[in-house]
């Protein structure tokens, strides 16, 4: 039998059963398409009614509302041309070109997931409008007035929020050498390492296991509680000012500042713990042959991780690292627990006298806007060491 039969003869129901499938799955893409659609007018129908109740000016809104229309409509192009494709396997099926009805039929479930792919996209994010926009605007009005958000935006920014920020840069800086001391500690070898080990295990497992606002909490308000702070404060203080001449504002504003620094050292100890462990996990997946190595050129413990095992540790958890560090940079908003006037204890007092969370929006909005540059910083970074690394260099 030739090769020419094989194809003819054998595969038959094979490709009838893959040409179904796409046949069917085109059809229900359609459908989909045209629930989006549904979709578009039940929105715009909403958003003329907001519009209706808030009294603004509705001249531009069909511009508006024909061209969500047509964009969301764009989703029966890939639709219909799966349809076409399936229908096109179907004729070379029939034809025996297996091959080709193949290649149609995958063609066709391609571009029916397109539609679903940018279908579910179009639908939450006019579910998102409709959220915010029913029952007279009311989600709308509480989490984004505009009046209030335009009137507060700069003073929750410039004022507090660069208080989150000193934070948060400060923190990572010490966390950074902070855990990498701690993993380098966890990683001393023989037996006279053994105790030190003990102690990194031990603070690795307290301060991972503690939450981070109960670390907060204790060592923010705790430590200036106990006196210790004042002790400390006083005796440094005094090597810079005269404390008798200070006046009672500047007394409370270096007693807020104390606090500010303890709440660090919370922050730095809590994500220590963590970045350790993160570094431990890059310095242990380099392979034991290359400190071997190092160390048979006559390199101590410490010159092999500094200049052999380290560098290339730090290559392979800089995604954990940045994890971590949003983390951080999340969690400096629980120092208005012992406290410290932040952007979010600030959108609070704020939100209490407007009986709005428009501020607390803002709050929200900034957090967002500074962590994602990291994000795609770290993609950036990411996708040139591998094409580096592809191409051998």
């Amino acid at each position: 039998m030739t090769d020419r039969h094989k194809i003819e003869d054998a595969p038959q129901s094979g490709a009838s059963y893959l040409h179904q499938r796409a046949d069917r799955l085109a059809w229900v893409a359609i459908a989909f398409a045209a629930l989006c659609v549904l979709a578009a007018l039940g929105t715009s129908w909403i958003v003329n009614g907001a519009l209706d109740y808030l009294g603004a000016n509705s001249q531009i809104f069909p511009f508006i509302f024909a061209a969500v229309t047509l964009a969301v409509a764009a989703l029966f192009l890939p639709a219909w041309r799966g349809l076409k494709l399936a229908r096109s396997a179907t004729m070379h099926l029939a034809g025996g070109d297996v091959v080709q009805a193949r290649i149609d039929t995958a063609a066709a479930r391609e571009h029916s997931s397109i539609t679903f792919g940018w279908g579910f996209f179009a639908l939450i994010f006019l579910g998102f409008i409709c959220f915010v926009l029913v029952n007279n605007v009311a989600v709308g009005r509480t989490f984004f007035l505009l009046p209030l958000i335009q009137a507060k935006w700069w003073l929750v920014t410039i004022k507090f929020f660069g208080v989150n920020m000193f934070i948060f840069i400060v923190a990572e800086i010490l966390v950074l050498i902070w855990g990498l001391i701690v993993a380098l500690l966890r990683l001393t070898p023989g037996p006279a390492g053994k105790p030190i080990r003990a102690l990194a295990i031990m603070y690795c497992d307290v301060f991972r296991g503690l939450p981070g606002i109960v670390t907060l909490y204790l060592i923010g308000f705790g430590i200036p509680t106990s006196g210790l702070s004042d002790v400390l404060m006083t005796h440094v203080m005094s090597w810079f000012v005269d404390l008798s001449a200070l006046t009672p504002m500047e007394r409370s504003a270096a007693v807020r500042i104390d606090v500010l620094y303890w709440c660090i050292l919370a922050l730095t100890l809590t994500y220590g713990a963590y970045v350790a462990e993160v570094y431990r996990a890059g310095i242990e997946s380099i392979h034991q042959s290359q400190t071997m190595a190092a160390r048979s050129l006559g390199l101590s413990y410490l010159q092999t991780m500094r200049y052999v095992v380290v560098p290339q540790a730090v290559r392979r958890i800089v995604a954990p690292l940045l994890n971590d560090f949003i983390g951080l940079q999340k969690d400096t908003a629980l120092v208005q627990v012992v406290g410290v006037v932040d952007a979010f204890s600030q959108a609070k007092i704020i939100a209490a006298n407007a009986f709005n969370l428009s501020a607390v929006t803002v709050v929200a909005i900034l957090f967002v806007l500074i962590t994602i540059p990291q994000a795609r910083l770290v993609d950036r970074m990411l996708e040139r060491d591998n094409a580096r690394m592809r191409a051998g260099g």
